[in-house]
């Protein structure tokens, strides 16, 4: 008999849309549906909320910039998602305004509440600890817990500072969901059903990303009509919850999502939602429902031991529905690791960011209408590479590798990416021991250029998709 482990049972228990939403592209019927009912907000406050999160989440990786030191958090806010920027610096209000989002002035910056939340990662918690995560809208981090001594105890023992901690009650402590198209099922020869998260591939290699506790490296997998499917071959669980399956000739990639009632649901990129942005699931058990972002990096801690970098929602999911995944309009977020509740009452559901596994893996999430050609700026240069990035990836040319200058002289390098991305590009130099940066373009800019006279010696170029996805150029000339 197959086994099909319960749910987690959590020990936890804008940018303003001025123009008409008419003018973006119309989102699927049935993901406005879905957010309309799990929401409880009308149709057009649905509609408006979709575009709203789809400018402020092009938006951020560019406002956080601007910040600098000072950023101290981005979430939306309302039924229509209205972006709110927090500054520890009265004077970027003006800024912040400017950019079409509402200013917040707080006391901690987000690098000082991210170094208090490091901090408790390495601090082994109790079992009546049950998450914690950065809340932005809080300015601090936030504890669940259900037993608020212990967990107060645990803080002072980790040397964080207590008034940078928020704490709240928490009944249920949470454990994976060990039951896997993206939301499609998937069997172990272990005996678990799981569900699918993306297609993604390595090199020419097909597969798909789904949750880490789902099976280790080496377990084999049939598909939901039980067709020999492929095997693990990255799978890392606990510490992180994401794994890697290299499919067989007998599967092919889409890159959509079953969003069930919902219809095939397309995927067109990866761009991180904010807190307090909509967020819907797909899974093999529960099959389509939608919430709302609470949190991102949390650390949840399970019995099998902790998982950082998760993020948390109010979407519900039982067992079985393990490795599905998260979209956030047609963008890729991440795959169901586990939670409390049901979809019966409700309850918290965590789920592993797609970017991190795509990074290890060396990955590249497959989208609908499969990979664009590369742009073809940068022709003049005397050497062009091309690549395909998701976001927050990175890749070195030439071809993976590093070239020798056996001169001193001038390296030049130019970047041609997707329109509406943020890709920098950084030249580095062995110095013997390490790869050092020498040069950079890093402007919230999809186009980057470098330039920089060096001694004789051996250099790469690192190019990393800041935000957004997509096929890129570079163009390089050396000594």
């Amino acid at each position: 008999m197959l086994r099909a482990p319960a749910l987690i049972a959590v020990a936890i228990g804008a940018l303003v849309v001025t123009a008409t939403p008419a003018a973006a592209a119309k989102p699927p019927s049935g993901v406005v549906d879905a957010i309309q009912r799990d929401l409880g907000i009308t149709k057009e406050q649905a509609i408006n909320r979709l575009a709203n999160e789809s400018r402020g989440n092009a938006a951020t990786p560019t406002l956080r910039k601007r910040l600098g030191d000072d950023y101290a958090g981005i979430w939306y806010e309302g039924a229509e998602s209205a972006l709110v920027v927090a500054s520890v610096d009265p004077s970027d209000t003006a800024e912040i305004t400017r950019a079409g989002a509402r200013a917040r002035i707080v006391t901690r910056t987000f690098a000082q509440l991210t170094q208090a939340k490091e901090s408790l990662d390495k601090a082994a918690p109790p079992a009546t600890v049950h998450s914690w995560a950065v809340s932005p809208q809080d300015n601090a981090v936030v504890v669940q817990t259900s037993d608020e001594a212990a967990a107060r105890s645990w803080i002072a023992s980790s040397g964080v500072d207590a008034e940078t901690v928020k704490f709240e009650r928490s009944t249920e402590r949470p454990r994976p969901f060990y039951d896997i198209r993206g939301g499609d099922a998937y069997y172990t020869s272990e005996g678990y059903r799981c569900s699918i998260g993306f297609a993604a591939r390595r090199g020419s290699q097909l597969g798909f990303t789904t949750a880490g506790h789902c099976g280790g490296t080496g377990v084999t997998t049939t598909g939901y009509n039980r067709v020999a499917q492929g095997t693990f071959q990255i799978s890392s669980f606990p510490g992180n919850d994401y794994a890697w399956v290299a499919t067989n000739s007998n599967w092919t990639a889409p890159g959509v999502v079953n969003g069930y009632s919902a219809g095939t649901l397309p995927v067109r990129g990866s761009t991180v939602t904010q807190p307090q942005g909509s967020v819907c699931r797909s899974g093999s058990t529960t099959q389509w429902h939608c919430g709302t972002v609470t949190a991102l990096n949390a650390t949840v801690n399970y019995p099998e031991g902790t998982v950082s970098g998760l993020t948390r929602t109010n979407v519900c999911a039982e067992g079985g529905d393990s490795g599905g995944s998260f979209i956030s309009g047609d963008q890729a977020q991440g795959m169901t690791s586990g939670g409390s509740g049901n979809c019966s009452f409700g309850g918290t559901t965590y789920f592993q960011p797609l970017g991190e596994l795509l990074s290890v893996g060396g990955l590249t999430l497959i989208t609908s209408g499969g990979d664009p050609d590369p742009p073809e700026g940068c022709q003049s240069y005397e050497d062009t590479y091309t690549g395909s990035l998701s976001g927050n990836q990175s890749a070195y040319q030439p071809n993976g590798s590093y070239y020798q200058a056996t001169t001193s002289g001038t390296h030049a390098a130019c970047l041609d990416a997707p329109d509406g991305t943020d890709f920098d590009v950084y030249l580095q130099k062995w110095n013997g021991f390490s790869w050092t940066v020498v040069a950079s373009g890093d402007s919230p800019n999809a186009d980057e250029t470098v330039t920089y006279n060096g001694t004789a010696g051996y250099y790469r170029y690192r190019v990393h998709a800041y935000s957004g996805s997509g096929a890129y150029t570079l163009g390089l000339n050396r000594p």
